[in-house]
Parts: structure tokens; sequence; C-alpha cells
């Protein structure tokens, strides 16, 4: 098989869709590998070192495209629609259910569209959204510590307090992957931590591995409005895969919040689930916070869709980490096969032959919901 790999588009988007490894695995099972030129130069792996592994180096992104299957990190912008072609093998983050345009194209040139978010064990953990997830977290309280410094419009608050000084008080909103991430993180610097979930048997595994170090709250509205009310700092966090997120923060809430307070939506690649963030939409690295007005001053906002971005080596090593032996093996046995043998692999399928084939994107999007049981017989 004939695999592409272009150069990410988005903007301040460095990481790449595989590494020099990922090229050797693929060229050691018989594969081709086309590279566009300088796409790993973000994530400091060198056009040299994907030749050493076997990829061939191109220099336009449509040699890419011309592969038999597209591998990237990124959902494709407009300026890609046209290199789509029928029965490409688009395997990349997605997230449709926000994306009505990129929808129709994947439709209208019958893409086989494999979302890393919506790729699903049974247990419901999901291997490649989870190292990302997992960064993203981390990240999230990283930069809401510098939001809340004065020279960023924040109120001026370090995360730990000092000795006789009470520390910051972070809020998440959602126990998965990325809201763990993001309560430890902020537990190590000091803060205070409430982290609030709808799930009570992760609650109690939570209160159970960190006790009164992280504060568990059910979900519900008056939970939500009680915490947000009293944050420092809100890390919106909320997951249902593949499906647009509910805006679990409204502005109501938000407007009872303190001045110079921040908030973080890392769910706004899915919509976003704080209000004011979901209604501004998504922010870049460039100039990634904005001021929202509430009752008592002024809030400061963070909702960059590609955060790892920025942390662009990390990110492409720890996801391709994951996504490299579903590669080989849609490379190896073609996307039908592969996906037969393997149930997680199948439940990515988004889109496939002017069709869709998952269920929250259908019901977002307003499409016939396909059965992929029946693409599979």
């Amino acid at each position: 098989m004939l695999v592409g790999v272009p150069k990410e588009i988005k903007a301040q988007e460095n990481r790449v869709g595989i590494t020099p490894a990922g090229v050797y695995a693929l060229v050691g099972a018989g594969h081709k590998v086309v590279v566009e030129k300088g796409a790993g130069l973000g994530s400091m792996i060198t056009d040299e070192e994907f030749v050493a592994a076997g990829a061939k180096m191109v220099g336009t992104a449509k040699e890419c495209w011309d592969a038999e299957m597209v591998v990237k990190v990124k959902e494709p912008l407009p300026p890609e629609y046209d290199l789509f072609h029928e029965g490409l093998i688009l395997f990349t983050y997605l997230h449709l259910a926000p994306e009505p345009a990129l929808t129709k194209a994947l439709i209208d040139k019958k893409v086989v569209g494999i979302a890393y978010e919506t790729v699903q064990f049974d247990n419901g953990g999901l291997p490649l959204l989870a190292p990302m997830s997992e960064i993203a977290g981390r990240m999230s309280v990283q930069v809401g510590a510098q939001m809340l410094t004065k020279i960023e419009g924040g109120m001026g608050v370090l995360m730990g307090g000092t000795a006789g000084v009470q520390a910051a008080h972070v809020v998440v909103i959602g126990a998965g992957t990325v809201g763990l991430s993001a309560a430890k993180v902020a537990m190590g610097m000091g803060a205070r931590v409430t982290i609030i979930d709808n799930n009570l048997f992760r609650l109690r595994q939570i209160d159970d591995i960190y006790g009164g170090r992280i504060q568990t709250l059910a979900s519900n509205a008056f939970n939500i409005a009680a915490a947000v009310k009293d944050a420092d700092l809100v890390v919106g966090s909320v997951l249902i895969p593949g499906a647009l997120t509910p805006k679990l923060v409204t502005e109501d809430m938000v407007q009872e919040m303190k001045a110079g307070a921040a908030i973080v939506d890392v769910a706004i690649d899915q919509g976003g689930c704080i209000e004011p963030t979901a209604k501004h939409g998504a922010t870049y690295h460039d100039k990634p916070t904005f001021r929202h007005k509430i009752k008592k001053g002024e809030l400061v906002c963070y909702s960059v869709g590609n955060m790892p971005g920025a942390v662009a080596r990390t990110a492409t090593f720890t996801l391709t980490n994951a996504t490299m032996p579903y590669m080989v093996a849609l490379a190896d046995k073609g996307w039908t096969q592969a996906c037969r043998d393997d149930k997680a692999l199948a439940r990515g399928i988004n889109t496939c032959d002017g069709k869709v084939y998952f269920k929250a994107v259908a019901e977002a999007l307003n499409y016939k919901l396909e059965n992929v049981a029946d693409l599979l017989k």
C-alpha cells in the first residue's frame, strides 16, 4: 500500500502523523511511504531521518494525498478537500460533529474516514484519544497557572499559595483522561482541586486513590454552579466520543465567577463544554486567550483546539506510539479486513462510500446512520 503523510496546515500545528519508526515498520512490511518535505520539522524530525527510515520525500501535499491511505494528525481544512479521492483511507482526528463542511466533503468524495477519537475498546477506552488527552489535561493547568498571573489579565494568584495564604481553587469538569491529568498536575502544584463527574464509580476510584487531596463532586447543575462560582481556574474536560459536547457550564454560571478568574476549555475541538468559549470558538497558539465580561469584571479564557501542538515533539511521539499498530494493520490487511479483525478500529469508521457510520455524527448533522456491521459483512 502507498501511504501518504502530508504536512499539517492548521495554524501553529507542529505535529506530524508518523515518525521514522512508523516509516521503518511500514517499509519493512513491504509498503511505500511518501512524506511531504518539512512535515516533521515542527516536531524536530528532519527529512533526512525520514529518508533513512525508508520514506520518499515529495515536494507537494498532492503527492501525499494521491496515496491509498493518508495519515495525519488534525482534521483536514478546506484547502485540502479538493485533494480527497474516492476510496481514500483517511486516518486522523476528524471531530466531525461540529464540522458539517468537512463531513459533506468526505461523503461527496466517498472517503473512508477513520477517526482516531472514536476508535474505542469494549470497555469504553479510547486508545488513540487518550495520549493527546493526557497531554492536554496536563497543559491545561500549566496555561491556567500563567493565565492567573496579573500580567496575563488574571487576578494575580499563585497556584500553590504560600504559607498563611490560601492556594488557588481549580475546578475540573469531567473526570476522564483529560480531567484526571489536569487534577493531578493542579494537586502537584499545591492547588485546592475539585473534580466533577456523573460517573460515581470513577469518583470513588479518585477518592480512594487521592483521598482528601482531590475533592470529588457528583455532576449536576447545582454542584457545577456552586463550584464554578468559587473557582479561580475552571478546566472543561467533558467528552462524549464523537459527539457535540454538552454545555455544562452555562453563561449564567460564568457570570457569577470572580473577576480575574480563568477558564480553559479543553473540549473545544468537539464544540466546547463552557458556554462563553463554545460561542467564541477555537483560538490559536499565537493568540490563545480572550477576555469575557462578567458582572464583577472580566475573565481570561483559553480555547485552543490543538493544545498538544505546543509541545509537538512530545505529542508526536506519544500519539504515534498509539497509532502505529493500527496504521500497519490497515496497510497490511486493507481497511475492511483490519476492521473485521478489530472491533475497536471498526468503531473508528465515521464515513465510507458516501454514508455516515458513526451515530453521534449522524445525529449532530442530520444524516442517516448506516450500520458498520453491514459494511463489514
